[in-house]
């Protein structure tokens, strides 16, 4: 066995980049948390090539003395910590003093700072490689940049995703930051194009609608729990506002960005009956407790925390969401007559899943028949029925149920959202969303792999607002919108046009369909090839476009659905991964009613 040996401080500085500096987003976040530690008004950052190029942070905050520059970028050197004890009650982002020694050994890393009182000052580190202090003309507070990334260590820099994949990685990083911190003015650019410029504001409302929308921070429903020394406050979207991915829920403690799975299952448990599956909330949530009941010294990215009582955080959550929605009139105040957030739900909540509610919801009126409405390709390839089904509910309007008879199956919608069809030995319970969503998947992957996606051209092009964010990651996957059928481009400030659609997406808006395909694209940017992006906005399409739960359906309609789920494949589960049907056998049947 060899001699054992201390490592050098290079190597040593090198294991410890790998830990914290993962790519340009963890630069992003350990600088901000820096910046952000020196009690600034303002903090500004830019980044060229997605980070990869350059991560500039500047902050007007309390400066670093010129002295103290060379020991910034030591190793376990801090200004935040004296002792042990220390450690079970930080009240700083940053305390481990390994983020600017790490990133130094990989990258070149520049300082300037000054002081209110002293002079200005920078110091350059390249490659772990440590300069001499020299004199520099700064303003007060402190500039880090970090050019090319990983430049010197060419494994790891052939680690690094593509510049728009790890900028969106590194907007991520902004923006959980910047919620945290409202009281902070923050701005970020990209490529020399300012995405994001926040003014500092008192109510977290304003920061979540700078970030994604005044539309949604209009829409957020407030909510507080408290207990002893433990205080939840939170803004939660409304059931139908709901996402197809999890890029709108945020967690934060003392200023802190973190994940917890428990505390995103209260959150799944509080919206239980109230959201579809696999559909996901909008949730921000920020907790209060003095600095021992959390200890942020379990994850070398500092990203996950552990509390001292998980399970009464848990109880507050759900208490929180509980409470929040009981207060609520589901059927008139948390629906506004024309949503300015594009819904995303396609069912209202059912008394069944929800038994926390109390009183049964009265079940809305059903709206008038829209088979002479609807336009989508499914029911104008629709051929008449030469038979009615017979029964009671036969005829069209029949107290909500339309029967229908195909290839010798009986069919018949019922509560306006589920079909039952009779098969050979039992019945089948079709869920309508569900199997409509598959066929139009089908159809639509079909036309794009045969090269004949039939698209429709906008007379009048659709103007849609963006987030900042939002408006980089449809325009930097717009050749991927264009293969479905989706042209979309810039208009101008965070406008873009929408010129035209696939054919299959029916009336389906362009604004509903691009906000559901920017949760995909969120989702899958960071790994995802071409044709794994054109699935996605495909998902997208045929989610936005099927036909909703709630939905009452002609005679004709029911056949056409029951009828072409025949003519796909895999046809027992729609995209999300959810079964489209379930079968009940006579055995099934014979069973329930005690006749075996």
């Amino acid at each position: 066995m060899a001699r054992i040996h201390k490592l050098p401080v290079s190597v040593v500085n090198r294991i410890a980049a790998g830990e914290v500096v993962e790519r340009p987003a963890s630069a992003v976040k350990e600088l901000l948390e820096n910046a952000l530690d020196a009690s600034p008004s303002r903090v500004d950052v830019a980044l060229e090539q997605g980070g990869i190029g350059l991560v500039r942070v500047v902050d007007d905050g309390g400066g670093i003395e010129a002295d103290d520059l060379p020991l910034a970028v030591t190793a376990h050197a801090t200004s935040k910590l004296r002792v042990a004890e220390d450690l079970e009650r930080i009240q700083t982002l940053g305390f481990r003093g390994e983020a600017l020694a790490s990133i130094g050994e990989v990258s070149r890393l520049v300082i300037r700072s000054r002081t209110p009182h002293g002079t200005g000052a920078s110091l350059t580190v390249d490659g772990g490689r440590v300069g001499e202090v020299m004199p520099e003309g700064c303003g007060v507070g402190t500039t880090v940049e970090v050019h090319q990334l990983f430049g010197n260590v060419p494994a790891r820099r052939a680690f690094l995703r593509a510049p728009q994949t790890e900028w969106s990685h590194a907007s991520e990083a902004f923006v959980r930051t910047a919620l945290a911190h409202p009281r902070v003015a923050m701005s970020l650019t990209h490529n020399g194009r300012r995405i994001h410029d926040l003014a500092a504001v008192t109510a977290w409302r304003d920061r979540v609608g700078g970030l994604f929308g005044a539309a949604l921070g209009t829409r957020l429903i407030e909510i507080t729990a408290e207990d002893g020394e433990i205080l939840i406050r939170g803004l939660v979207g409304r059931p139908e506002d709901d996402m197809a991915g999890t890029r709108l829920q945020h967690l934060f403690v003392a200023g802190r960005p973190f994940r917890d799975r428990s505390i995103l299952h209260a959150v799944q448990e509080g919206y239980r009956g109230l959201l579809l599956s696999g559909r996901q909330p909008i949730v921000f949530l920020s907790f209060e407790m003095p600095a021992d009941m959390v200890d942020v010294n379990v994850h070398p990215a500092k990203m996950e925390v552990r509390f001292r009582e998980p399970s009464r955080l848990y109880r507050l959550v759900l208490s929180a969401l509980r409470t929040a929605f009981l207060q609520q009139d589901m059927g008139t105040s948390l629906k506004a007559p024309e949503p300015a957030w594009p819904s995303q739900r396609e069912t209202t909540a059912s008394p069944a899943f929800a038994p926390w509610f109390g009183q049964p919801q009265k079940q809305p009126p059903s709206p008038a028949p829209v088979a002479a409405q609807r336009s989508s390709p499914l029911w104008e390839q629709a051929e008449p029925t030469p038979s009615a089904g017979t029964g009671p509910h036969a005829a069209a309007g029949g107290g909500g149920h339309q029967t229908s008879a195909w290839a010798g199956e009986r069919a018949v919608q019922m509560h306006d959202r589920y079909i039952v069809v009779e098969c050979g030995d039992g019945i089948e319970v079709i869920d309508q969303h569900a199997l409509h969503e598959r066929v139009l998947y089908e159809r639509l992957k079909a036309s794009v792999a045969d090269g004949h996606l039939e698209v429709q051209p906008l007379l009048i092009p659709e103007r849609i607002e963006l987030e900042a964010a939002d408006l980089e990651l449809v325009m930097g996957h717009a050749e991927a919108l264009a293969k479905a059928g989706m042209r979309v481009e810039p208009f101008g400030g965070s406008t873009v046009i929408v010129t035209s659609k696939p054919v299959l997406a029916g009336n389906a808006s362009a604004a509903e369909i691009v906000r559901e395909v920017l949760d995909r694209l969120a989702a899958v940017a960071s790994g995802g090839d071409a044709a794994m992006l054109v699935d996605e906005v495909l998902h997208g399409l045929a989610c936005r476009a099927a036909i909703k739960a709630g939905d009452p359906l002609s005679r004709d309609e029911v056949d056409a659905l029951v009828r072409d789920r025949r003519m796909v494949r895999e046809s027992h589960h729609c995209p999300h991964g959810r079964p489209t049907s379930l079968v009940l056998s006579r055995q099934d049947l014979d069973r329930q009613f005690r006749r075996t």
